[in-house]
């Protein structure tokens, strides 16, 4: 009965180790490799803000490899994607409550499916898939719309969010040598 006392308190004192320790330092270093961005736009009647981690190409293929066509990526690394705006906004011809969102792609060869999804998960894939299992749940997507890749002339070393142009205005996503562009209006 003692021992068993003894290993329950180890396994109790082991897990919260991992949890307060471990875990922390886990994400510390994905951090280094994937390291946090932010993408603002402030223009025109429009605040959005979109929050990412940065992976690297590292001589990788990343589309059709590295990130399968046609599976539900969390666009970035570490946490998932983070899109906010402070005003209800449209996206293509799709309306965008205010809000923040988590946005997940789901990459083609040609086209991209973009999603916004009403719930932010802690971490965005499953570990015990290595990151091929997304926590995202289909029930809370808000808006899921379909735009053309373009070809970039020069491989792009980092994944990189943007906003381009006004009126339209562009959000972007690009990595490697693969960009798309999702234009927002008020």
């Amino acid at each position: 009965m003692k021992a068993l006392k003894w290993i329950l308190i180890v396994v109790l004192v082991l897990g919260a180790l991992f949890f307060f320790v471990g875990q922390p330092y886990l994400k510390e270093q994905t951090k280094k490799n994937s390291p946090e961005k932010m993408a603002t736009y402030k223009e025109g009647g429009l605040d959005l803000t979109v929050n990412y981690s940065s992976p690297f190409k590292k001589d990788r293929i990343i589309f059709g490899k590295l990130v399968p066509y046609n599976m539900v990526w969390r666009t970035g690394a570490n946490e998932p994607t983070t899109f906010t705006t402070t005003s209800d906004i449209m996206i293509i011809d799709k309306s965008l409550p205010a809000g923040t969102y988590s946005l997940w792609t789901k990459p083609g060869e040609d086209q991209w499916e973009i999603i916004f999804n009403k719930e932010v998960p802690e971490w965005g894939v499953t570990i015990w898939s290595g990151g091929k299992d997304t926590t995202r749940k289909p029930e809370e997507d808000i808006v899921n719309v379909t735009v053309p890749t373009t070809t970039l002339t020069e491989p792009l070393e980092s994944f990189t969010i943007a906003f381009e142009g006004a009126e339209p205005t562009f959000l972007t996503m690009a990595w490697d040598q693969t960009k798309v562009s999702i234009p927002i209006n008020k």
